[in-house]
């Protein structure tokens, strides 16, 4: 199957970055090579792009669609929070820009042995790594009634996860759950009948719940943006892309702290704490898709982009 997944606030992402020439610019999460692709377009032959995901097939559609630029492109099968130490292993100590579009991509959501989507019955997976032996097949089956619950709460927001972490854990009691066809029909039993009827699918937040523990998406968010703020040369800037609430809220958050992270309490005249501010936040409200775009490509309705920019004091 093609790998295909439409680059989610494309122009404006790109635009953000502001573009050097013969700068350095890592995606860390390469996907089709969307964005990449932009990038090398404005990149002069002295410039490079790092691309990095943990997706064979991204990598494979992604190496084919960079070809054109292949003397300025380095692609690495890795996590972006393992951006720092791969950068390190190519001799590269800082970059002029990031960017991460945190989306599943459409490819793994429409190739249903992946088992991402809720569409499809398909064998639990739903990793973005195939190489890692953490799938939804062992969260469903192997975590206990309250980790179930504050996952399916925390990560998914659902607010029926009490009820539907029961049901997991009652069903699989008669035979382990295998299949995402096999999982909705719990969660569908779990969730009373007049709630199924309006707000989407109603297998929908537990899926997404289920599929951030299986890859750590938002403990590798939390703990690489620093670290990628900390690789930019001045004026560097980093732009991410998130899909929900909580990926936000940590992006949103850690570029606050960023900008400002005095921890002196008000009344102090002055900052003792000695805690310097890395850069400030572009954008103070986050670049949402235009109505054409959401016209074009539903999936990106949810989509918000942030913008910080590096300042070395």
């Amino acid at each position: 199957m093609e790998f295909r997944h439409k680059s989610v606030l494309l122009e404006e992402s790109i635009a953000a970055l502001q573009i050097k020439p013969d700068g350095i610019y890592v995606d860390g999460t390469l996907g089709g090579g969307g964005h990449s692709l932009e990038i090398c377009r404005q990149l002069s032959k002295r410039g490079r792009l790092i691309g990095i995901d943990q997706d064979a097939a991204a990598i494979e559609a992604a190496t084919q669609r960079l070809e054109e630029y292949k003397d300025r492109v380095t692609i690495l099968r890795s996590n972006y929070c393992d951006m720092k130490k791969e950068l390190g292993r190519l001799g590269i100590t800082s970059v002029d820009g990031v960017i991460l579009d945190l989306g599943v991509s459409s490819y793994q959501l429409d190739e249903p042995e992946r088992g991402f989507t809720y569409r499809e019955d398909a064998p639990l997976d739903m990793r973005m790594d195939q190489r890692q032996t953490l799938s939804a097949r062992e969260v469903v089956n192997e975590y206990g009634e309250m980790e179930l619950y504050h996952i399916l709460r925390d990560y998914g927001e659902e607010r029926f996860a009490k009820n539907i972490a029961k049901h997991i854990v009652s069903a699989r009691k008669e035979k382990t759950l295998e299949t995402t066809g096999e999982l909705i029909h719990v969660i569908k039993a779990a969730i009373p009948a007049k709630a199924r009827a309006t707000g989407g699918h109603p297998a929908k937040r537990t899926f997404q719940a289920i599929r951030i523990e299986v890859n750590r998406e938002l403990d590798v968010l939390e703990h690489s943006l620093g670290e990628m703020i900390d690789l930019l040369n001045d004026k560097g800037r980093i732009c991410v892309i998130t899909f929900h609430s909580l990926e936000d809220r940590i992006v949103k958050n850690k570029f606050r702290e960023c900008e400002n992270p005095c921890t002196c309490p008000k009344e102090f005249p002055v900052c003792v704490c000695g805690k310097k501010p890395k850069g400030r936040v572009i954008t103070r409200k986050p670049i949402v898709p235009s109505a054409e775009e959401l016209e074009e490509n539903t999936r990106s309705k949810s989509s918000k982009l942030r913008v910080f920019e590096r300042e070395i004091q």
